[in-house]
């Protein structure tokens, strides 16, 4: 009995005063793998449940007439055909938007250019954008 406790203390001494180390080998694809799930994950918390971007419009008017917010959007049109203008009917008002901004500040510097031509009512909105990414982005 005492040569088996004497050879279980011998292996377990040798055991805990064994300098062992472990080398772990990662496969250079794992690198790609997760700089593309960041890159997918970046966007994907860009984006709304419908697969828009999260973006800002410009709120131009919200008016009852119909035929005021038409009178306001070609007159947008016609102003800033750089910009997209759109006509959306929330009961029982029709409201004016303009541009796709991905960022608020674009589109406080866009509000000020505007502020000349309709110095009331202007104020920034979140929307779902269109937005196409640049190639860089994808």
């Amino acid at each position: 009995m005492k040569f088996l406790l004497y050879i279980i203390f011998i292996f377990l001494s040798q055991s805990v005063l064994s300098n062992d180390s472990i080398i772990v080998k990662k496969d250079p694809r794992l690198d790609i793998l997760t700089a593309k799930q960041a890159q997918i994950n970046k966007r994907t918390a860009m984006m709304t449940s419908g697969g828009q971007y999260k973006g800002f419009r410009i709120q131009v008017v919200s008016t009852t007439s119909r035929d005021n917010a038409n009178a306001i959007k070609a007159d947008l049109l016609n102003r800033f055909p750089d910009q997209k203008s759109y006509l959306l009917f929330q009961a029982p008002n029709f409201k004016v938007r303009i541009g796709n901004f991905l960022k608020k500040e674009e589109a406080e510097a866009y509000r000020k250019k505007l502020n000349r031509y309709f110095p009331q009512g202007l104020y920034i909105v979140e929307d779902a954008i269109e937005y196409t990414p640049k190639e860089e982005e994808l």
